[in-house]
Protein backbone atom coordinates (compact mmCIF):
# COMPACT_ATOMS: atom_id res chain seq x y z
CA UNK A 1 0.00 0.00 0.00
CA UNK A 2 1.85 3.58 -1.35
CA UNK A 3 1.11 6.36 1.16
CA UNK A 4 -1.89 8.40 0.02
CA UNK A 5 -1.64 11.71 -1.65
CA UNK A 6 -3.46 14.62 -0.91
CA UNK A 7 -3.04 16.74 -4.03
CA UNK A 8 -2.29 20.76 -3.29
CA UNK A 9 -4.83 23.46 -3.64
CA UNK A 10 -2.88 24.85 -6.37
CA UNK A 11 -0.15 22.33 -8.16
CA UNK A 12 3.37 23.53 -9.69
CA UNK A 13 5.88 22.20 -11.38
CA UNK A 14 8.68 22.33 -8.80
CA UNK A 15 10.46 18.65 -9.47
CA UNK A 16 10.93 15.94 -11.94
CA UNK A 17 7.87 13.73 -12.76
CA UNK A 18 10.33 10.45 -12.41
CA UNK A 19 10.43 7.64 -14.73
CA UNK A 20 12.23 6.45 -17.57
CA UNK A 21 10.98 9.81 -19.87
CA UNK A 22 11.14 12.16 -17.28
CA UNK A 23 13.55 14.76 -18.96
CA UNK A 24 10.84 15.05 -21.98
CA UNK A 25 7.70 15.68 -19.52
CA UNK A 26 6.77 19.61 -18.94
CA UNK A 27 4.31 21.79 -18.50
CA UNK A 28 4.95 24.15 -20.80
CA UNK A 29 5.00 24.71 -24.83
CA UNK A 30 7.97 26.28 -27.22
CA UNK A 31 11.86 25.61 -27.95
CA UNK A 32 14.21 24.93 -25.29
CA UNK A 33 16.62 25.72 -28.07
CA UNK A 34 17.67 27.46 -31.15
CA UNK A 35 18.20 23.98 -33.54
CA UNK A 36 17.68 23.95 -37.37
CA UNK A 37 16.37 20.57 -39.00
CA UNK A 38 18.33 18.83 -41.78
CA UNK A 39 16.67 19.05 -45.20
CA UNK A 40 16.68 16.09 -47.71
CA UNK A 41 15.95 16.48 -51.65
CA UNK A 42 12.81 14.59 -51.56
CA UNK A 43 9.05 15.91 -51.91
CA UNK A 44 8.57 14.60 -48.16
CA UNK A 45 11.31 15.39 -44.75
CA UNK A 46 9.59 12.93 -42.04
CA UNK A 47 11.47 13.90 -38.47
CA UNK A 48 10.49 11.18 -36.46
CA UNK A 49 11.59 7.86 -34.32
CA UNK A 50 10.78 4.55 -34.52
CA UNK A 51 8.26 4.84 -31.96
CA UNK A 52 5.04 2.60 -32.14
CA UNK A 53 3.77 6.22 -33.72
CA UNK A 54 6.51 6.88 -35.86
CA UNK A 55 6.40 3.43 -37.25
CA UNK A 56 3.21 4.20 -38.63
CA UNK A 57 4.44 6.61 -40.77
CA UNK A 58 7.51 5.01 -42.05
CA UNK A 59 5.31 1.80 -42.77
CA UNK A 60 2.60 4.03 -45.11
CA UNK A 61 6.09 5.73 -46.82
CA UNK A 62 7.19 2.28 -47.53
CA UNK A 63 3.95 0.71 -48.37
CA UNK A 64 3.34 3.64 -50.85
CA UNK A 65 6.52 2.89 -52.77
CA UNK A 66 6.14 -0.75 -52.50
CA UNK A 67 2.42 0.31 -54.22
CA UNK A 68 4.38 2.18 -57.48
CA UNK A 69 4.15 5.50 -55.82
CA UNK A 70 7.48 6.74 -57.09
CA UNK A 71 6.69 10.14 -55.24
CA UNK A 72 6.11 9.22 -51.88
CA UNK A 73 10.11 9.35 -51.97
CA UNK A 74 10.66 10.62 -48.42
CA UNK A 75 13.84 11.30 -46.56
CA UNK A 76 13.65 10.04 -42.67
CA UNK A 77 15.64 11.92 -40.20
CA UNK A 78 15.83 10.76 -36.64
CA UNK A 79 14.51 12.58 -33.73
CA UNK A 80 16.48 11.56 -30.32
CA UNK A 81 13.11 12.45 -27.82
CA UNK A 82 15.66 11.76 -24.81
CA UNK A 83 17.55 14.67 -25.75
CA UNK A 84 15.18 16.81 -26.17
CA UNK A 85 15.60 17.20 -30.81
CA UNK A 86 11.48 17.96 -30.56
CA UNK A 87 11.89 20.71 -28.14
CA UNK A 88 14.49 22.70 -31.08
CA UNK A 89 13.01 25.56 -32.90
CA UNK A 90 12.83 24.01 -36.30
CA UNK A 91 10.90 20.84 -34.60
CA UNK A 92 8.38 22.95 -32.81
CA UNK A 93 8.10 24.95 -36.02
CA UNK A 94 6.26 21.99 -37.44
CA UNK A 95 5.02 20.48 -34.46
CA UNK A 96 4.00 23.14 -31.66
CA UNK A 97 3.36 20.28 -29.87
CA UNK A 98 6.88 18.68 -29.90
CA UNK A 99 5.80 14.82 -30.52
CA UNK A 100 6.81 12.84 -32.86
CA UNK A 101 6.64 12.41 -35.34
CA UNK A 102 6.40 15.72 -37.72
CA UNK A 103 6.12 15.68 -41.28
CA UNK A 104 7.30 18.62 -43.70
CA UNK A 105 5.26 17.94 -47.19
CA UNK A 106 7.33 20.42 -50.09
CA UNK A 107 5.49 18.20 -53.00
CA UNK A 108 3.96 21.05 -53.96
CA UNK A 109 3.91 24.63 -54.62
CA UNK A 110 3.99 25.88 -51.15
CA UNK A 111 5.59 23.07 -48.24
CA UNK A 112 2.74 22.28 -45.45
CA UNK A 113 3.74 20.75 -42.09
CA UNK A 114 1.63 17.75 -41.28
CA UNK A 115 1.64 16.62 -37.20
CA UNK A 116 -0.29 14.02 -35.64
CA UNK A 117 0.31 10.24 -37.16
CA UNK A 118 -3.35 10.03 -37.77
CA UNK A 119 -3.68 13.11 -39.75
CA UNK A 120 0.08 12.23 -41.62
CA UNK A 121 -1.52 8.80 -42.59
CA UNK A 122 -4.90 10.36 -43.73
CA UNK A 123 -2.54 13.20 -45.44
CA UNK A 124 -0.40 11.03 -47.78
CA UNK A 125 -3.75 8.33 -48.62
CA UNK A 126 -5.74 11.22 -49.70
CA UNK A 127 -2.64 13.13 -51.30
CA UNK A 128 -1.93 9.21 -53.37
CA UNK A 129 -5.18 7.78 -53.34
CA UNK A 130 -4.29 4.79 -51.69
CA UNK A 131 -4.73 2.64 -48.46
CA UNK A 132 -8.05 4.52 -47.97
CA UNK A 133 -11.13 2.71 -49.60
CA UNK A 134 -13.11 4.26 -52.22
CA UNK A 135 -16.54 2.67 -51.42
CA UNK A 136 -18.09 5.48 -49.01
CA UNK A 137 -19.12 3.29 -46.91
CA UNK A 138 -15.88 1.71 -46.28
CA UNK A 139 -13.91 4.56 -46.18
CA UNK A 140 -15.70 5.52 -42.93
CA UNK A 141 -15.43 2.28 -41.50
CA UNK A 142 -11.49 3.00 -41.73
CA UNK A 143 -11.60 6.08 -40.43
CA UNK A 144 -13.52 4.82 -37.73
CA UNK A 145 -10.86 2.46 -36.30
CA UNK A 146 -7.92 5.04 -37.59
CA UNK A 147 -9.84 7.90 -34.67
CA UNK A 148 -10.09 4.52 -32.54
CA UNK A 149 -6.88 4.02 -32.29
CA UNK A 150 -5.89 8.05 -32.22
CA UNK A 151 -8.47 7.90 -28.74
CA UNK A 152 -6.85 4.13 -27.65
CA UNK A 153 -3.49 4.83 -27.92
CA UNK A 154 -2.91 6.80 -24.71
CA UNK A 155 -4.79 4.03 -22.42
CA UNK A 156 -1.91 1.83 -24.10
CA UNK A 157 1.22 3.98 -24.00
CA UNK A 158 0.53 6.54 -21.23
CA UNK A 159 -1.65 4.82 -19.41
CA UNK A 160 -0.46 1.00 -18.84
CA UNK A 161 3.02 1.70 -20.47
CA UNK A 162 3.46 4.05 -18.18
CA UNK A 163 2.71 2.07 -14.94
CA UNK A 164 3.65 -1.07 -16.09
CA UNK A 165 7.49 -0.69 -17.39
CA UNK A 166 8.41 3.05 -16.92
CA UNK A 167 6.71 4.51 -13.65
CA UNK A 168 9.51 4.92 -10.61
CA UNK A 169 7.19 3.38 -8.24
CA UNK A 170 4.75 0.39 -8.96
CA UNK A 171 0.99 1.19 -8.01
CA UNK A 172 -1.30 -1.11 -8.08
CA UNK A 173 -4.48 0.81 -8.63
CA UNK A 174 -2.72 2.04 -12.20
CA UNK A 175 -1.51 -1.34 -13.14
CA UNK A 176 -5.03 -2.70 -12.71
CA UNK A 177 -6.62 0.04 -13.76
CA UNK A 178 -5.06 0.28 -17.76
CA UNK A 179 -4.24 -2.97 -18.00
CA UNK A 180 -8.49 -4.13 -17.57
CA UNK A 181 -8.58 -1.30 -20.25
CA UNK A 182 -5.87 -2.63 -22.29
CA UNK A 183 -7.63 -6.08 -22.41
CA UNK A 184 -10.76 -4.52 -23.24
CA UNK A 185 -9.49 -3.16 -26.08
CA UNK A 186 -7.94 -6.37 -27.29
CA UNK A 187 -10.92 -7.46 -26.90
CA UNK A 188 -13.29 -4.83 -29.40
CA UNK A 189 -10.32 -5.74 -31.96
CA UNK A 190 -10.83 -9.69 -31.38
CA UNK A 191 -13.94 -9.42 -32.02
CA UNK A 192 -14.08 -7.36 -35.09
CA UNK A 193 -11.14 -9.36 -36.85
CA UNK A 194 -13.40 -12.38 -35.87
CA UNK A 195 -15.29 -11.47 -39.08
CA UNK A 196 -12.71 -9.20 -41.21
CA UNK A 197 -9.59 -9.91 -42.85
CA UNK A 198 -8.29 -6.17 -42.06
CA UNK A 199 -9.99 -3.28 -40.07
CA UNK A 200 -12.07 -2.12 -42.88
CA UNK A 201 -12.91 -5.38 -43.89
CA UNK A 202 -10.91 -7.09 -46.88
CA UNK A 203 -9.07 -4.12 -47.49
CA UNK A 204 -5.90 -3.17 -46.02
CA UNK A 205 -5.92 0.32 -45.24
CA UNK A 206 -4.15 3.28 -43.02
CA UNK A 207 -6.39 1.67 -40.11
CA UNK A 208 -4.49 -1.03 -39.99
CA UNK A 209 -1.24 0.82 -40.46
CA UNK A 210 -2.24 3.02 -37.73
CA UNK A 211 -3.19 -0.38 -35.35
CA UNK A 212 -0.28 -2.40 -35.70
CA UNK A 213 2.66 -0.70 -34.02
CA UNK A 214 0.48 -0.49 -31.16
CA UNK A 215 -1.67 -3.69 -30.96
CA UNK A 216 -0.03 -5.92 -32.95
CA UNK A 217 3.35 -5.53 -31.05
CA UNK A 218 1.45 -6.08 -27.91
CA UNK A 219 0.28 -8.73 -29.22
CA UNK A 220 3.54 -10.12 -30.36
CA UNK A 221 4.88 -9.66 -26.66
CA UNK A 222 7.25 -7.22 -28.03
CA UNK A 223 6.06 -4.12 -26.45
CA UNK A 224 6.64 -3.65 -22.71
CA UNK A 225 7.01 -6.91 -22.36
CA UNK A 226 3.58 -7.60 -21.05
CA UNK A 227 2.94 -10.08 -23.23
CA UNK A 228 2.24 -13.09 -20.46
CA UNK A 229 1.24 -10.42 -18.23
CA UNK A 230 -2.08 -9.77 -20.17
CA UNK A 231 -2.00 -13.03 -21.85
CA UNK A 232 -2.09 -11.80 -25.41
CA UNK A 233 -1.35 -14.96 -26.88
CA UNK A 234 -5.89 -15.73 -26.02
CA UNK A 235 -6.62 -13.35 -28.67
CA UNK A 236 -6.69 -15.43 -31.58
CA UNK A 237 -8.46 -13.09 -34.13
CA UNK A 238 -5.47 -10.37 -33.49
CA UNK A 239 -2.83 -13.25 -33.77
CA UNK A 240 -3.98 -14.39 -37.02
CA UNK A 241 -4.11 -10.16 -38.51
CA UNK A 242 -0.57 -9.02 -36.48
CA UNK A 243 0.82 -12.28 -38.41
CA UNK A 244 -0.31 -11.21 -41.58
CA UNK A 245 1.36 -7.64 -41.43
CA UNK A 246 4.19 -8.26 -40.20
CA UNK A 247 4.90 -10.59 -42.55
CA UNK A 248 4.56 -7.44 -45.17
CA UNK A 249 7.92 -6.51 -46.40
CA UNK A 250 6.93 -2.92 -46.30
CA UNK A 251 6.19 -3.23 -42.89
CA UNK A 252 9.64 -4.95 -41.84
CA UNK A 253 11.13 -1.64 -43.78
CA UNK A 254 9.08 0.79 -41.77
CA UNK A 255 9.69 -0.73 -38.42
CA UNK A 256 13.40 -0.36 -38.51
CA UNK A 257 13.48 3.31 -40.13
CA UNK A 258 14.59 5.79 -36.97
CA UNK A 259 15.69 3.12 -35.04
CA UNK A 260 18.08 3.42 -32.67
CA UNK A 261 17.73 0.04 -30.22
CA UNK A 262 17.78 -3.86 -30.83
CA UNK A 263 19.92 -5.67 -32.71
CA UNK A 264 22.11 -3.65 -35.44
CA UNK A 265 20.61 -5.24 -38.48
CA UNK A 266 17.05 -3.97 -37.52
CA UNK A 267 18.00 -0.36 -37.27
CA UNK A 268 18.27 2.39 -39.72
CA UNK A 269 19.04 5.75 -37.82
CA UNK A 270 17.89 7.70 -41.41
CA UNK A 271 16.63 7.05 -44.57
CA UNK A 272 17.10 8.52 -48.05
CA UNK A 273 16.98 5.95 -49.92
CA UNK A 274 15.54 2.38 -50.93
CA UNK A 275 19.17 1.42 -51.10
CA UNK A 276 19.82 2.37 -47.78
CA UNK A 277 18.25 -1.03 -46.61
CA UNK A 278 20.44 -3.53 -48.02
CA UNK A 279 23.85 -0.77 -48.04
CA UNK A 280 23.81 0.00 -44.33
CA UNK A 281 26.74 1.51 -42.69
CA UNK A 282 27.71 2.19 -39.34
CA UNK A 283 27.03 6.01 -40.08
CA UNK A 284 22.87 4.79 -40.31
CA UNK A 285 22.92 1.90 -37.74
CA UNK A 286 23.63 1.37 -34.40
CA UNK A 287 27.33 0.20 -33.30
Amino acid sequence: MTEEYSPPKIWTWDKASGGKFASINRPIAGPTSEKDLPVGEHPFQLYSLATPNGVKVTTMFEELLAAGHKGAEYDAWMINIREGDQFGSGFVEINPNSKIPALLDRSGETPVRVFESGSILLHLAEKFGAFLPKDPGERTQALNWLFWQMGSAPYLGGGFGHFYAYAPVKIEYCIDRFAMEVKRQLDVLDRHLADNQFMAGGEYSIADIAIWPWYGVLAQGNIYEAGEFLQVEDYKNVQRWTAEIAARPAVQRGRMVNRGWGEPEEQLHERHAASDFETRTQDKIGD
